[in-house]
């Protein structure tokens, strides 16, 4: 049995649009890429079909890896009372020392890309974050030691 994997509206259909693409388009052209090298006779000392066999591993797996998230998938329900931080949530927090301002969405682990502001519940910030309100303090254990923020403003819409 797998875990169920929390996503927002666009993260479900980004995951909805990324599997079609590797289903149509992408199994197709490592399928070509495959023959193409087959054709070129020798297969056991050939790289560029032991590339195209390493690139259709990857896009197999990968579309398994997302049907399996699909199918336990969870829609993160982002409407609501804008008073406390829940999944879906958009975040900003400061550091009360520094000033600092930082801007967070709160979302499943199968679509968290720290990179773009999108945080894991499951990550420690995220699970610090989930269920404060407002003008809350919230401490975040880090492998530096605890760091303090502010909640300075939620939106769920």
């Amino acid at each position: 049995m797998h875990e169920q994997e929390f996503l927002t509206p666009e993260g479900l259909k980004k995951l909805e649009d990324e599997l079609e693409y590797l289903k149509s388009t992408r199994r197709l052209e490592v399928a070509k890429r495959l023959h193409d090298a087959m054709e070129e006779g020798e297969v056991e000392e050939n790289p560029e079909y032991e590339d195209a066999k390493n690139e259709q591993a990857f896009v197999e797996g990968r579309i398994l890896t997302i049907e399996t998230i699909l199918a336990n998938a969870v829609l993160i329900e982002t409407k609501g009372p804008s008073n406390e931080i829940r999944m879906g949530s958009r975040v900003t927090i400061t550091d009360p020392i520094t000033g600092d301002k930082d801007h967070y969405v709160i979302v499943g682990s199968a679509e968290a890309d720290p990179t773009s502001g999108k945080i894991s519940n499951e990550s420690p910030l995220g699970k610090a974050l989930l269920g404060h309100k407002m003008h809350d303090e919230v401490m975040v254990q880090t492998p530096d030691g605890p760091i303090k923020y502010k909640v300075t403003h939620i939106t769920n819409k």
